[in-house]
């Protein structure tokens, strides 16, 4: 079974690949900042992504392994983005 979730709810050690990207923010210009950013770090896609770290409060900020680049983010700022967990994942 395909398990697709949003990223923002993955926790630490889940991987898969990225389903869908989305923007979400509630001005239009902000939101295609947003988008622009994501796309230049590599989240695409396909892009095959790892939680690696979250923060101590709140558990923001994320840190992300995609594709071999560590990457810090915000959660509310990968909110938008849907990841396709792997099979190995989905049983825990």
């Amino acid at each position: 079974m395909i398990e697709i979730i949003k990223l923002s709810r993955a926790r630490r050690g889940q991987e898969g690949r990225v389903h869908a990207v989305e923007a979400i923010e509630d001005n239009p210009a902000d939101a295609l900042e947003l988008e622009r950013r994501l796309l230049e770090f590599g989240l695409v896609e396909g892009a095959r992504v790892q939680m690696i770290h979250e923060g101590p409060v709140g558990r923001d900020p994320v840190v992300l392994n995609v594709e071999g680049m560590r990457i810090a983010l915000r959660r509310h700022e990968v909110r938008g983005l849907s990841l396709q967990l792997d099979g190995a994942d989905t049983a825990a």
